[in-house]
């Protein structure tokens, strides 16, 4: 068993916010866990092509769009699962930070970022 608090797991500047590493792939479990905040007004290309990840906000709103235009509000208490490793664009509302708590499977390493571009998906 292990404990961790907020203040003392490694955070990571991802590209458009922070993501605190709960649990990683040295920790020996099948999946990790991160507090990820995606700043205020912020847009964010991305596709996991070798991880799957549901997100649970707890804070904030904004909304996920799929590539084909489809959007899918993000409010606290709402979750979402990329399934099929989707590209989509995650975007903060304009006025207040958006929080997620976020499951990957397989784990994460822990220090991976995203490289982002408006018009290729940033993947990891």
């Amino acid at each position: 068993m292990f404990v961790r608090d907020l203040d003392s797991v490694k955070t990571v500047e991802w590209g458009n916010g922070l993501s605190r590493r709960f649990i990683v792939a040295a920790d020996g479990l099948d999946y990790s866990i991160t507090d990820t905040t995606v700043r205020a007004g912020t847009k964010s290309r991305l596709e996991y092509r070798n991880h799957i990840e549901s997100c649970y906000c707890i804070e904030g709103s904004g909304e996920v769009i799929e590539l084909d235009g489809t959007s899918h509000p993000i409010v606290p208490g709402r979750l979402y699962s990329l399934n099929e490793h989707d590209a989509h664009y995650l975007v903060a509302g304009p006025h207040e930070d958006l929080r997620l708590v976020c499951v990957f499977s397989p784990a994460l390493q822990g220090d991976e970022v995203h490289q982002l571009d408006e018009q290729v998906s940033s993947a990891y």
